[in-house]
């Protein structure tokens, strides 16, 4: 077979996460990994944190110097480049700086970003001088946020109790240069969980609904989700369908694993359900 006959090299759709390591594997690069080989990607990661954490708390947090974050990100986008990027916990005011710097240094385009600040145990995963530099320094950057209820309240300093409170956070935040914002509404009550989408560009609303299903095993949620987005992203979808698809993975996630027992607090999702149970 000459040269010219050999056959077209196939690509990989690429999907890389900077975020906290998670020792109990249900978050943070961990939970991304999995979603991201889960839906077709090859998955990249940057570590910018380690936690020391189980299924029912966080018993210690060690941030990567802000250098090493860099050299990390240097290392994957100089070589392998990414299709799309998902941000998790950044922790501190410096690890913030070096990601945002390296995210204007390399031009990433579809960057999705989960202002991860408290995990499902209750215990803090970002410093309280941190919310401000993710303001000023990361969501303008973004091509989307993906705060939880409890997470857009401290972004715009308010509670958000009815849905006009979401639309106009929605709108504040998009304010802040980010042209689409996605709040969950995973932490409030009722049978339907509707996650509220908005195009700043458009000035437009729509709402994904899905039945809440009762069960522990949330840990890892908002991760998923989030590297979720970012996968259908790297495959080509527009935002609406990423976020639509991403809805639907992270449900039927939420609802395969709710039937197991893994440790004694809050257990993952199964983000292997289409491949074994």
């Amino acid at each position: 077979m000459t040269h010219s006959e050999q056959p077209a090299q196939r690509v990989y759709r690429r999907a890389l996460t900077i975020a906290g390591s998670d020792s109990g594997g249900g978050a943070g690069i961990q939970a991304d990994l999995k979603t991201f080989a889960a839906l077709g990607c090859y998955g990249l990661s940057v570590i910018t944190a380690l936690t020391a954490q189980n299924t029912v708390g966080v018993t210690g947090i060690h941030p990567v110097p802000p250098e090493f974050v860099e050299l990390q990100i240097d290392a994957v986008l100089t070589d392998i480049g990414a299709d799309s990027v998902k941000i998790g916990m950044l922790f501190s005011v410096p690890l913030i700086r070096a990601v945002a710097g390296q995210l204007l240094r390399h031009r990433l385009g579809a960057v999705v970003v989960d202002p991860v600040m408290v995990a499902q145990s209750g215990d803090r995963l970002l410093q309280d001088e941190a919310v401000a530099a993710i303001k000023d320094e990361l969501l303008p950057l973004a091509t989307i946020i993906t705060p939880n209820l409890p997470e857009a309240e401290v972004l715009v300093g308010r509670a958000l109790t009815a849905a006009a409170d979401v639309e106009t956070a929605a709108r504040q935040l998009a304010a802040l240069g980010c042209p689409w914002i996605l709040i969950k509404g995973g932490h409030a009550n009722g049978t339907v969980c509707t996650d509220v989408l908005y195009s700043a560009r458009e000035d437009r609303f729509c709402s994904f609904e899905n039945p809440r299903i009762d069960t522990a095993n949330t840990h890892g949620t908002g991760c998923t989700l989030s590297s979720a987005i970012a996968a259908f992203l790297a495959k080509g979808h527009g935002m609406e369908e990423a976020v639509a698809r991403a809805g639907e993975f992270i449900h039927d996630a939420i609802a395969a694993g709710a039937g197991y027992r893994l440790g004694r607090g809050h257990g993952p999702v199964h983000h292997f359900f289409r491949f074994w149970s």
